[in-house]
């Protein structure tokens, strides 16, 4: 195994986040965040459950410090070399007096950078407020300053290998998608079905396979439509039951998602209307989409729709996506909704998720589309309709 990208397509990635570190006035960036540390080298394993970091300075190569059993997943999956991955023993795991930040506390002091302006990711899930209480106490000469989403807008903008990335990321979904119509019927366990869609979301496609997405796939069936994120149960599928299924695609890591809805039976009169006024509202807003177009714009395109039909939806319309590890594919940065002011760039990749969670019933559209220049265009070629199965 390699790193997914080439060595330049990586070395463009490290100069734009230390450029925008220089431009904080940051010396040094102690990152936390899986998908950032993937992002900046490729590493790739399910170790996050403990701690690592990835610690990057101005004038220090991006380094790894992560478990010791961890750190062969780190020789192969990036660039790195040797002295770029650093290892802690197994006797800092999970020990009542010891913790792992004591020793990457130590590395880091030994690189001399206490007395440095010190960024960290103060906001994702996996820097804990032990590791920065750990890091700050043995730096303590150091400025500590929150670096925010800083690795995180670097990603916004998708070159042409992330392009091609999430373009196959999109035909899993497809592909999981096509098995959750060809398998949904009355009497079929929710948790069958989910076990055929989640092997074909990583079987992939003769050419190339597929990764666990990020989000864990979701299926609306029924009642439990009527919210946003319910777990599948071992329930059967029903008769004149609605189901919205938001699935997706993962290929070394990036994330597309799809969600599309079925009725089983003849679909009743409130989801053929509310079905055709979010399928228009879908195109407003790809008609609206394209290069420095502000998001909020978008969303008042599709919030035009709304009002026209009389409909309601208070939550966001979307965001961008990419490469991402459990429990979010977001990257954090840009949203859709009616104060974002962001002017989309070229080359972003969002997800546009047109949930209606309505009283007892529920429905979901989603497209993963490229944002070009002039024109938006979506990532997976999916019938958007309900998709009526007569019972």
């Amino acid at each position: 195994m390699t790193a997914p990208f080439t060595r330049e397509e990586y070395a463009d990635r490290l100069q734009r986040v230390r450029a925008a570190m220089a431009g904080n006035g940051f010396d040094v960036l102690v990152i936390g965040d899986p998908a950032n540390i993937n992002w900046l080298t490729g590493y790739d394993a399910w170790s996050f459950y403990t701690p690592q970091l990835m610690v990057l300075g101005l004038d220090c190569e991006p380094t790894w410090l992560g478990r010791e059993m961890d750190a062969g997943a780190a020789s192969f999956t990036t660039y790195l070399d040797a002295g770029q991955i650093v290892p802690y023993p197994e006797t800092f795991v999970q020990q009542k007096n010891s913790h792992p930040a004591q020793f990457m506390a130590d590395w880091m002091y030994g690189r001399g950078f206490d007395g440095k302006r010190i960024a960290y990711e103060s906001d994702v899930y996996f820097l804990t407020p032990a590791t920065v209480a750990h890091l700050q106490a043995r730096l303590g000469n150091s400025q500590w300053i929150d670096s925010e989403l800083l690795v995180n807008w670097q990603r916004l903008i998708k070159s042409p290998a992330e392009i091609t990335m999430l373009q196959q990321a999109s035909l899993i979904a497809a592909s999981a998608m096509q098995t959750a119509y060809n398998g949904v019927r009355p009497g079929v366990r929710q948790c069958d079905l989910m076990a055929d869609i989640v092997a074909a979301q990583i079987r992939g496609t003769p050419d190339f396979g597929g990764d666990m997405t990020a989000l864990h796939p979701l299926v609306l069936a029924g009642e439990a439509a009527s919210t946003a994120h319910p777990m599948w149960t071992d329930a059967a599928f029903e008769k004149d039951q609605t189901i919205a299924f938001e699935l997706g695609g993962c290929r070394k890591r990036y994330n597309a998602g799809l969600a599309r809805t079925v009725h089983l039976g003849k679909p009743p009169q409130e989801l053929t209307t509310t079905a055709a006024a979010v399928n228009e509202g879908m195109e407003a807003v790809l008609g609206a989409m394209k290069a420095d177009v502000p998001c909020c714009d978008v969303h008042a395109a599709w919030q035009s729709v709304l009002d026209h039909y009389g409909l309601t939806k208070n939550s966001r319309i979307g965001y961008s996506i990419g490469v991402g590890y459990s429990p979010d594919w977001g990257e954090h940065t840009i949203s859709f909704r009616p104060d974002d002011k962001t002017p989309l760039p070229e080359n972003a990749v969002v997800h546009i998720i047109l949930g209606m969670w309505m009283q007892g019933w529920g429905m979901e559209l989603s497209e993963t589309i490229h944002v070009q220049k002039d024109q938006a265009v979506c990532l997976t070629n999916f019938p958007r309709d309900v998709h009526v199965i007569d019972v």
